[in-house]
């Protein structure tokens, strides 16, 4: 028999690639996005309770009504837009699989989806597996700000579903209101629905705002908005995210979530319930937690020769490394790993094409102070 694979284009991600390589050289790794401090301590507890109290099987579909009521009314506080939680709310196992969810639940064989380069590496594969085909739209190579009329250029009667991140996932680019009325005025007259990626919605700089689609009823009509647990708890293992959409795209949504995961780790739902209601304060001041880091990497990466890029949100620094070497990013990921000991991504593995002679590489700076002190000890010496 001949095994013909459906997804040809894929191989070992780039962020397992990479951590392998920091295991094996001993390398600090700030390659792969996930914190190396502390969980909340209550949500540990809140957890280890539930376990202890017997809430171990099978949680509802949907997700616990205490965690999906917990998301609503936090909805709100944030963005003026209280979601059905039965109707509306949706909790997946991660953002991946409410992102994969939503993508098999609209696009059909030979319909096109829009995303928008460099993007998560998760996008395209479910695109693919759904039978679309994905249209790559480049962001601009210095600011990552998106060329609306590239994008509008791109629609065509194919056309069936607009994948935007923000805040972007590897730049830390963000949009702004300029933008939400761009993309607003684009899709009035297309039908296509609208994903929009904001597991960082939390981790926003310098007094901007996260310009959720939830913010905006014209959008929010024709989107699933997905959010992480993880990224906003500190815990990525646990693979806990949702999705809130209109009633009738999370109908669809849940068709594909009820033979997927089916639901997700129960003891885990019931600690983010009692999480988001005992201390709104954590989500409320992870942004400037993150500032503190951010800023503090930054003038650190000034005693190197890398030059940091602007970073608004989320919690990746992007560091053009043409000053040290003409090696692409890949090859300069790898000797950075190998032969100096920090573990980086490279930027091309999130393009279809990557920009000609770009020289960038990701860091995260996610990470408690002797980690990010280590790196820098090493990166000085570039």
């Amino acid at each position: 028999m001949t095994l013909e694979t459906k997804l040809p284009k894929v191989g070992t991600t780039i962020f397992t690639v990479m951590s392998q390589l920091a295991l094996e050289h001993q390398a600090v790794n700030l390659g792969q996005g996930f914190p190396d401090f502390d969980v909340p301590g209550r949500l540990v507890e809140s957890l280890a309770r539930a376990m202890k109290d017997g809430k171990n099987q099978y949680a509802p579909m949907t997700g616990i009504p205490a965690l999906r009521q917990a998301i609503a009314a936090k909805t709100e506080r944030c963005y003026g837009h209280r979601p059905d939680a039965d109707s509306e709310v949706t909790v997946v196992s991660g953002a991946s699989e409410a992102i994969f969810d939503a993508v098999q639940a609209v696009v059909r064989p030979g319909e096109e989806v829009i995303v928008l380069d460099p993007c998560y590496d998760s996008y395209e594969p479910a695109i693919d597996l759904a039978g679309g085909r994905a249209v790559h739209v480049p962001l601009d190579p210095q600011t990552f700000a998106v060329d609306w009329d590239r994008v509008r250029a791109a629609i065509t009667p194919k056309t069936r579903l607009l994948m935007i991140n923000s805040p972007h996932n590897p730049s830390g680019a963000m949009f702004g209101a300029s933008d939400i009325a761009r993309l607003s005025e684009l899709l009035r007259d297309h039908d296509i629905w609208l994903l929009s990626d904001e597991v960082y919605e939390h981790i926003v700089f310098d007094g901007l705002r996260h310009e959720s689609i939830l913010r905006y009823p014209e959008l929010r009509a024709r989107a699933f908005v997905v959010s992480s647990f993880g990224k906003t708890y500190h815990c990525t293992g646990w693979k806990i995210g949702y999705c809130i959409a209109p009633p009738a795209l999370s109908a669809e949504l849940r068709k594909v979530h009820q033979y997927n995961s089916f639901c997700s780790f129960a003891p885990a739902q019931w600690a983010f319930a009692e999480m988001i209601e005992a201390e709104p304060e954590h989500y409320l001041g992870l942004g400037e937690f993150y500032q503190a880091k951010r800023d503090r990497f930054r003038e650190q990466l000034s005693t190197t020769r890398l030059k940091p890029l602007p970073v608004p949100g989320g919690y990746f620094q992007l560091v053009d490394y043409s000053a040290i070497s003409d090696l692409d990013d890949a090859a300069f990921c790898r000797w950075l790993t190998i032969e100096k000991g920090v573990a980086a991504i490279p930027l091309s593995p999130f393009y279809e094409s990557p920009p000609a002679g770009q020289r960038l590489a990701r860091l995260c700076f996610a990470k408690n102070e002797a980690t990010l002190d280590a790196a820098i000890e090493r990166l000085a010496k570039l």
